[in-house]
């Protein structure tokens, strides 16, 4: 991926170097669920969250960061990333007479608190709507390399524009009706419904590499294949049979490795918002 010359973004607040433990919580939600979660990296924390006990500060203590050249490197990558993201959205809403506010994305080390409720770098990126900001540990990249096998420049971006699609979502008040409908729903239904709003994000994500690459011509030979190899990687039949052995089809949340290929590519190869109306599909 063609990045070293791209706009570096302002809106980045980097929390690299502040310790967040989770005081009295102890267990609270267990470090369990985060770890599970942390597999199905772009969830909406509001619904991990909901369920945590409240009334609990986390301690939050600085300390002297030492940080690699590399993380360096990655913390200008993911810069340069939100930037070209925000110059795309910013010409979406621009063009429907409308003003694209940006999220923040916030460098965290091994834990942060959000709006939506602390969180540790085991869950992995994610989304805060409550603060409308992107959380990531640059060390989620490794393992996005060594333990889900998906490595590559633009399969870092990918991660980043799929967190950036869920803002969109929430700017657009997707985010808020799927949660209202969600607390109708039991839990199948409400997980139906979670794998639509995914694969919308990952559909969004396409979109956003469609238009970067035509305006600042981004994409090197193999990123295409880099950021497909990324969404099959994660997708939620291939995580099961890894870690359980099994696949619950009534516990998807994110979509299978198919589908979320599928609609990557319907972004991409379209760069049609209206063509990632997930929730109007008959076919996913």
């Amino acid at each position: 991926m063609r990045w070293e010359d791209g706009r570096r973004s302002d809106n980045i607040e980097d929390r690299r170097g502040m310790r967040v433990s989770r005081g009295k919580m102890g267990g609270g939600i267990g470090t369990l669920i985060l770890v599970l979660v942390a597999l199905y990296f772009g969830v909406d924390p509001s619904i991990l969250f909901e369920q945590a006990p409240t009334g609990v500060d986390p301690t939050v203590e600085t300390r002297p960061a030492a940080r690699s050249p590399e993380e360096d490197r990655l913390a200008e990558f993911v810069s340069v990333v939100l930037a070209d993201t925000e110059d795309t959205w910013n010409e979406y809403f621009r063009s429907k007479g409308q003003r694209y506010v940006p999220p923040k994305l916030v460098l965290f080390t091994g834990a942060v608190s959000s709006a939506c409720g602390f969180a540790e770098a085991a869950m992995g990126p994610f989304y805060c709507p409550a603060d409308g900001k992107v959380y990531i540990d640059l060390s989620f990249y490794r393992d996005l390399k060594n333990r889900i096998g998906a490595p590559g420049d633009f399969a870092q971006a990918y991660v980043i524009a799929h967190e950036v699609g869920h803002h969109v979502q929430n700017l657009l008040g997707i985010s808020d009706k799927v949660q209202t409908a969600r607390r109708r729903m039991n839990e199948t239904q409400g997980n139906q419904l979670s794998v639509r709003q995914e694969l919308q994000a990952d559909c969004l994500a396409g979109v956003w590499a469609h238009h970067a690459d035509r305006a600042r011509q981004i994409l090197e030979d193999g990123d295409i294949e880099e950021a497909l190899n990324a969404a099959s990687a994660i997708g939620d039949d291939r995580l099961q049979e890894r870690s359980q052995g099994r696949i619950v089809p009534d516990s998807f949340t994110h979509g299978t490795s198919a589908q979320r290929v599928r609609w990557f590519r319907n972004g991409l190869e379209t760069g049609d918002i209206n063509q990632c109306n997930t929730f109007a599909a008959d076919r996913l």
